[in-house]
């Protein structure tokens, strides 16, 4: 079957792609496009050529297939050149989405229309690369500098009716696209090419300090990310080049990329991202329970983000709390979320009515009697949850699924408190839960292969990306997370400031330092889980990691909530200000651990903190409480932050060597005694020369 096709309506030559699911640009298609451009031209009855594709997108960009591997001819710089040189006037009628080279495909043509529903964007950034046929220098003389590099630097698309305002798109078509694009097509008689147009570089040219203000923001936002800022090299070149020169220097800049570290990391992830929904031991044809109702047990921050997650979807939401005052508290925050996305211009007022008009607040148990699927989200204590389970499993619907949004306890013993274990899973979301991708989904020693199905579906409906753990204390990230800020507050006994560890952090690539992290959560949290560890017998004796901040909670000083945690903050600001009273606590802390304080390098920073988070992973994929190392990195990226150029813990340890890591921990472990003892794992790979993702 041909995947590209020639066909003449009238006057106007109408070439079709039809690769599906996504027309993304492989050889196939590619060859298709060129042969049907030159039949086009030569067919003397055409006056005007459409380019268009079937099915449910115009065209997501490049094959994946192809990554790594060498590029047949036609490439499509070619198929970009023919269509720039067409001496008659091409179309691109757009639907679905124009992502990465289908954009530069769409760029290429002398004109372009879209349906409103349309999304057009250049993600290459995401993997570490940069638009590589063109977009960097056509997209700055279509719209303008400063918006090609918002869309270039992001990689976030834009829709039609933006892109009609920014001038990327020329005409809107409502009803059927073909028949729009012809008759647009009809009424042009010149090609206008791309590569022509001027004034909007001019405009840049006449701003001297343009570039170099948004290189020092750029820098700033980028955290050390390499690919944004070749974006910006790439449609500066724009500027200062003619065409063909600043599309070599773009080409230049892609290669470069291409084969960098960070790109690599970048594209392992987008691979990661997609292995994670694969579960080995889960038949494809298993049954998944639909999700037409939901409820929420708990109106504080996360159970109010979770009930927003399901408005999100279109999915009816029953939001539930025994107390009054908490429930119309969590409803006034999920209203202030909503209109704060509305003033941002990133929701309209009737999408938000709709939205909140599919979430009903009650304090009573029995609304959720008519629930597909009901998460409960109220305090970390087992007590509670499992009084909590055993009321729902009376009230719930015998095929219910019952999920628990616990971040660190046993899943086992609350599905023990139902008759129904089988039904009963963990749904780790991430606060905000309405913003953060990530949810782990936790398997419980009985939980059905049935209820597993269902929760990873639901996640896929809710837009989020789960990842399947298994059971233990703090799953996968929790448990990684608990063992990076041990350290970190072991590194302040020991000689080192609040600040300094921060920054090392974010010089890396996290958006935020523990320190700073743990004022934004909420020092209590931690707190009551290390009090009810205290009480239970397994919070270690002697040094524990949390010293500090325990005596910071017992003044009081939970973060941002109190304007005071290991930071001060003034009213009404987020921005962390150090604090000599903190300063002169962690002396005295130092002195009642026996330490006498001294200089603690960066370097040292980074390896106490980054290498027992690897040696714990190392022991979860052990015990099999994580599928993959992969599905580890997946957990860690999204769900804290890590940066996704570095490609996450387990894949940035085998960048650094896993000889090297497990020389550092063996070297901590002489020093520190054995909560630094490496895993059998970690041992068993360095000494084969192998990695956990390689």
């Amino acid at each position: 079957m041909k995947v590209v096709n020639y066909e003449r309506k009238g006057s106007v030559g109408v070439i079709t792609g039809d690769n599906p699911p996504v027309n993304a640009l492989g050889h196939a298609l590619r060859q298709g496009l060129a042969e049907c451009l030159d039949q086009g031209l030569a067919d003397a009855q055409a006056k005007a050529l459409v380019l268009i594709f079937a099915g449910r997108t115009f065209s997501a960009g490049a094959d994946i297939k192809e990554f790594g591997k060498p590029l047949l001819a036609p490439t499509l710089q070619t198929v970009i050149d023919k269509l720039d040189a067409a001496a008659k006037p091409v179309v691109a009628a757009i639907h679905g989405t124009a992502f990465g080279g289908g954009l530069e495909l769409a760029l290429a043509c002398h004109y372009r229309c879209a349906v409103p529903t349309a999304l057009l964007g250049l993600p290459e950034v995401k993997l570490g690369l940069l638009p590589g046929a063109g977009g960097t220098q056509r997209l700055p003389r279509l719209i303008g500098v400063e918006p090609a590099l918002r869309m270039i630097t992001s990689g976030d698309p834009i829709g039609a009716a933006e892109a009609k305002r920014l001038g990327l798109v020329d005409e809107t078509v409502t009803g059927d696209l073909a028949a729009g694009a012809v008759a647009y097509a009809q009424t042009l008689t010149q090609p206008r090419r791309v590569r022509d147009l001027t004034d909007k570089l001019k405009e840049a040219a006449a701003n001297p300090g343009l570039f170099a203000a948004l290189a020092k923001d750029l820098a700033k936002r980028s955290r050390g990310d390499e690919a944004p800022l070749r974006c910006l090299e790439a449609v500066q070149a724009s500027t200062k080049l003619d065409f063909a020169a600043g599309i070599a220097k773009e080409r230049q800049l892609f290669v470069e990329a291409m084969g960098s570290p960070q790109s690599a990391a970048r594209r392992y992830f987008f691979f990661a991202e997609r292995e994670a929904a694969k579960i080995p031991d889960l038949p494809k044809d298993t049954p998944v329970r639909p999700v037409r109702r939901a409820a929420v047990l708990g109106a504080g921050t996360m159970g109010g983000g979770i009930a927003m997650t399901f408005a999100n979807a279109g999915i009816p939401v029953a939001l539930i709390d025994v107390s009054r005052q908490a429930l119309e508290r969590g409803l006034a925050n999920i209203e202030k979320n909503y209109a704060s996305t509305v003033s941002k211009g990133r929701l309209s007022q009737g999408d938000l009515d709709a939205r909140l008009a599919l979430i009903r607040g009650s304090t009573e148990f029995d609304v959720m009697a008519d629930a597909d699927l009901v998460i409960e989200a109220v305090f970390e204590e087992m007590g509670l949850k499992q009084e909590i389970f055993g009321k729902l499993d009376k009230v719930c619907r015998p095929d219910a699924v019952l999920a628990t949004n616990t971040s660190t306890l046993d899943v086992n013993k609350i599905a023990a408190a139902t008759s129904r274990p089988e039904q009963v899973i963990g749904m780790h979301f991430f606060s905000p839960a309405n913003v953060m991708k990530l949810v782990e989904v936790v398997r419980g020693a009985k939980t059905s292969k049935e209820t597993i199905a269902t929760a990873m579906a639901l996640t896929k409906a809710l837009d989020k990306v789960g990842v399947l753990v298994g059971v233990c204390d703090g799953f996968v990230g929790n448990r990684m997370l608990h063992q990076y800020t041990r350290e970190a507050g072991y590194l302040l006994e020991e000689g080192a400031l609040p600040q300094q560890i921060d920054k090392v952090i974010t010089d890396f690539g996290l958006p935020m330092g523990p320190f700073a992290m743990g004022d934004l959560a909420g020092l209590d949290v931690g707190w009551r889980i290390r009090k009810a560890r205290k009480e239970a017998g397994t919070l270690p004796k002697g040094r524990y990691g949390g010293a500090v901040a325990d005596k910071l909670c017992e003044m009081g000083r939970f973060g941002q909530k109190t304007n005071a945690g290991y930071y001060r903050y003034e009213p009404g600001s987020r921005t962390p200000v150090p604090d000599p009273v903190v300063e002169d606590l962690i002396l005295k802390a130092s002195a009642a651990s026996g330490f006498k304080r001294r200089t603690v390098s960066n370097e040292e920073i980074l390896a106490r903190c980054l290498y027992p988070m690897i040696n714990e992973g190392a022991k979860i994929l052990e015990e099999g409480i994580a599928i993959r190392a992969s599905d580890i990195d997946v957990i860690w990226i999204y769900g804290y932050g890590f940066p996704a150029f570095r490609g996450g813990p387990m894949f940035h340890a085998d960048s650094v060597g896993l000889k090297t890591v497990l020389d550092g921990i063996l070297k901590f472990q002489e020093q520190h005694g054995d909560v630094w003892k490496p895993s059998a794992l970690l041992k068993k790979l360095a000494a084969e020369g192998k990695g956990f993702t390689r």
